[in-house]
């Protein structure tokens, strides 16, 4: 399963909200929901998020091991 939990951290490290994050990289405001549920997004997406923050890709998104697997 992947988190996008290193993502929101950066935000409140930014000082940065979610409207902030979307304006900047003109991600829809449906992108962002799917994001807060932990689901999947396009590369793409992860990429503009990535440029924007300066940021490597873990820094937005990190996998957990899932157990029931």
């Amino acid at each position: 399963m992947f988190t996008y939990k290193p993502l929101w951290k950066q935000l409140i490290d930014k000082d940065m909200s979610k409207t902030d994050l979307r304006n900047k990289t003109g991600i829809s405001m449906g992108t962002l929901a799917t994001m807060g549920k932990d689901e999947y997004v396009a590369m793409s997406v992860l990429d503009r998020i990535c440029n924007e923050l300066n940021c490597d890709i873990n820094e937005v998104i990190e996998h957990k091991k899932n157990d029931n697997i």
